[in-house]
């Protein structure tokens, strides 16, 4: 394998669970736009469903689905390790310990929200872009991404915005927020997403329509 190739797929699959990481940690924050509250994660978690397509474009199916669950892990082990250290002593000098500890403290709820959101709605993602793209293989390649991302970015919002904020919290010692109240975050959630989505459209033309064949030297 040349070492283009190795690059892409280094670069490919260390941005996508970059950007899950990054999108976990920015959730913690709730963001006001207008009428709408979204978790500050929004702006870039929509980004990753492009860039599974992408390599599920460039790298193949199960090198998506492969990418997701590994995501998923290395995120638990962020959310266990800022857990910990948000629990160790801090020197008094360290004025802003208390804020530390308050804001990734919760990042377990955050992450474990995240994570089943990603599993369900990446892996539902993959398989909307496999059967549009084995089934209409004609169709141009950025409806691959709407059709799959259509499906995908509303179930995220709705599984995450109520671990995040309703089941979760109480479990970590957080206060839940009234259901009335969540439902603002998932409508600000899709529509922000969606944005996402329609801006980084051309993202999937930026690889080859054709699959890496790692059999060749």
């Amino acid at each position: 394998m040349d070492k283009r190739k190795i690059w892409l797929i280094v670069g490919l699959v260390g941005t996508y669970i970059m950007c899950q990481a990054i999108a976990d940690v920015g959730a913690t924050k709730l963001v006001q736009v207008g009428k709408y509250l979204i978790p500050g994660g929004t702006f870039i978690f929509a980004l990753t469903f492009t860039i599974r397509d992408i390599i599920h474009k460039r790298l193949g199916k199960e090198w998506a689905r492969a990418a997701i669950i590994i995501a998923a892990c290395l995120n638990i082990l962020m959310a266990g390790y800022f857990a910990i250290v948000a629990r160790l002593p801090y020197p008094p000098f360290f004025e802003l310990g208390e804020a530390w500890n308050a804001i990734f403290i919760i990042v377990p709820a955050i992450t474990i929200a995240s994570i089943a959101a990603e599993l369900v709605s990446e892996l539902l993602d993959t398989e909307v872009y496999h059967v549009w793209k084995t089934r209409l293989p004609k169709a141009p390649q950025w409806s691959r991404v709407i059709a799959s991302n259509a499906v995908a970015l509303p179930v995220d919002s709705l599984i995450f915005a109520f671990l995040a904020f309703v089941i979760l919290p109480p479990l970590f010692g957080a206060e839940s927020l009234p259901v009335a109240a969540v439902w603002p975050i998932i409508g600000g959630q899709v529509i922000f997403k969606a944005i996402v989505t329609v801006v980084s459209l051309p993202l999937i033309y930026t690889v080859k329509d054709e699959q890496i064949d790692f059999t060749a030297g």
